[in-house]
């Protein structure tokens, strides 16, 4: 089995079609940038309800920075949405390999919208199915989420053992899980769900009602505005870099053992680190970077519904069927991420 080195050294020399979903999103475009690295042909999708053209921007640039070449021909973007099943045929035409990425996240969100979180999460969903189906796909690799563990109350959490969902963006995962693995089944669709855990890294959006809590923090901490904690901070999760997600979804997609196909994989570290423990992390980078900045305490506040108290992930399947083996830990990734946005905002 080839380690993740390996294999993007290969892709280099052999030329597929990939298509993703969410291309201008935080994780599609790093998909974006890897892949196109790795010299391979990529359309993307996306409707830019939470993408950003910067991002496809940004991904082939630094792509191109790091081939010493122009890369902007091996990329084809789609402006639509995965809603549209017309759009989704359309993307999925002569594709070998689909990363889906494309979903409206957040459990908060979908606790105050879920029939919009159902119609993008789950129809979309569908949608995409059945065009990767139709265009006779290799592959569908999709983002799966560690919300569907729900309230079953083990540590770590392990691929086939999950409680009842805590809110309705978990229920469109549990979903998308089994109408993946109907579509494997009846139609011969072969697919691999990939369990994110708090993926975090550079091109996450900080902003908004719905960001999520390390580009917030750090956002936040530059620009010398109050840090918010929900609970008493001894809420812990399985924070995973951006890299070890795609390293996760390339291995997924170029997979040729069977027993690995049809089935969902935890991507995580196998760690949890608390929030206060996070906060403390965030402020020691980027005093590191900033070293006479003035950081402010963190104010604590009520516990958020729909969320779990723990979260940490068993990574031996995806190490055993996949060869995935995490890159970064939580605190190299931190400075990479931290050193991003310093970085960005004395470009501003």
């Amino acid at each position: 089995m080839e380690n993740y080195e390996q294999l993007k050294e290969k892709l280099k020399h052999k030329q597929y079609t990939w298509l993703i979903t969410g291309v201008a999103g935080f994780i599609g475009s790093n998909l974006l940038e890897t892949l196109l690295s790795c010299n391979q042909k990529v359309i993307g999708l996306d409707n830019f309800e939470t993408g950003y053209k910067e991002n496809l921007d940004a991904a082939i640039y630094d792509a191109e920075r790091l081939l010493s070449k122009d890369l902007k021909h091996n990329f084809h973007f789609i402006e639509g949405d995965i809603q549209n099943l017309d759009d989704c045929m359309k993307a999925c035409n002569c594709v070998d390999y689909v990363l889906h990425q494309a979903a409206l996240g957040s459990v908060p969100r979908s606790i105050n919208d879920p029939i919009k979180t159902n119609q993008t999460n789950i129809s979309g969903f569908l949608n995409m199915l059945v065009a990767s189906r139709d265009s006779n796909v290799k592959k569908f690799v999709y983002a799966a989420s560690s919300s569907t563990y729900g309230d079953h109350p083990d540590l770590p959490k392990v691929e086939e053992i999950i409680g009842n969902p805590l809110s309705p963006y978990a229920v469109t995962k549990y979903v998308n899980e089994l109408y993946a693995n109907i579509f494997s089944e009846i139609y011969n669709l072969q697919s691999i769900g990939l369990r994110y855990f708090n993926i975090f890294g550079k091109r996450q959006d900080p902003n908004g009602a719905y960001a999520a809590v390390i580009p917030q923090w750090i956002s936040s901490t530059l620009a010398g505005e109050e840090i918010y904690i929900n609970g008493n901070g001894s809420t812990s999760r399985d924070f995973c870099y951006i890299e070890n997600a795609v390293q996760a979804n390339i291995l997924a997609a170029m997979s040729s053992e069977p027993m690995a196909n049809n089935t969902v994989y935890n991507v995580a570290l196998n760690n949890r680190t608390s929030l206060n423990e996070l906060y403390q992390y965030i402020k020691k980078y980027i005093l590191e970077l900033i070293p006479n900045m003035d950081i402010k305490d963190p104010k604590f506040r009520d516990f958020r519904v729909g969320d779990v108290l723990h979260s940490q992930a068993d990574i031996s399947k995806a190490m055993n069927f996949l060869n995935y083996n995490p890159s970064h830990q939580i605190k190299q990734g931190l400075k990479e991420t931290i050193y991003w946005f310093v970085n960005k905002q004395q470009k501003v």
